[in-house]
């Protein structure tokens, strides 16, 4: 398997291989040019699409947008993500239609092995995020690797989601949970 097989796969993998390298500075670019650019929202739309692997219609991605790839970031129709929003995206990250995302939030798959050996050689790994369809994720957000969110899913303000969730939820805190039922 190739470097980028085994981190899709959620293996562990080096992110210093030349095709993940180049695939993450591509993304830089792109997400530099959403950022700092002078751009008319055809071309924001343009470089949008450009940097996600798979994008619904109406999908606006507010300034201070960061991701390590893009293409393994999938989301639907009407997909809005306020400022300074980050996808570490080793692993696939798709997002349903009608998803709300507010500033600062953290979208994580990336994460590090426990064992010191194995953390301090360099390898790394992921697991795959999946947000249904109408969520809200409040600012300051952190959902961390591996969680799935069912539909209509409203994430409180400052939380930290270590777990997944069905549809149909109101959850808040620090470790996210269930305040309300929809």
């Amino acid at each position: 398997m190739t470097e980028r097989e085994k981190m899709l796969a959620g293996e562990l993998y080096s992110a210093h291989d030349g095709e993940l390298k180049a695939a993450h500075a591509r993304a830089i670019k792109l997400c530099e040019k959403l950022n700092y650019g002078n751009l008319s929202d055809e071309e924001r739309e343009e470089v949008t699409k450009q940097l996600l692997g798979k994008c619904g219609k109406n999908t606006v991605l507010g300034r201070g947008f960061w991701c390590d790839y893009g293409s393994n970031i999938e989301v639907g129709d009407n997909f809005y993500v306020n400022y300074d929003v980050v996808i570490l995206d080793v692993c696939r990250v798709k997002i349903g239609d009608n998803c709300l995302i507010a500033p600062q939030t953290g979208i994580y798959t990336a994460c590090h092995p426990l064992e010191r050996d194995v953390r301090t050689s360099g390898l790394e790994l992921g697991k795959p995020i999946t947000i249904g369809n109408d969520c809200w994720i409040g600012g300051h957000v952190s959902i961390l690797p591996g969680v799935t969110l069912g539909n209509n899913v409203v994430v409180g303000a400052g939380s930290v989601v270590t777990k997944s969730f069905p549809s149909n939820v109101v959850i808040a805190g620090n470790p996210a949970r269930i305040i309300k039922k929809l």
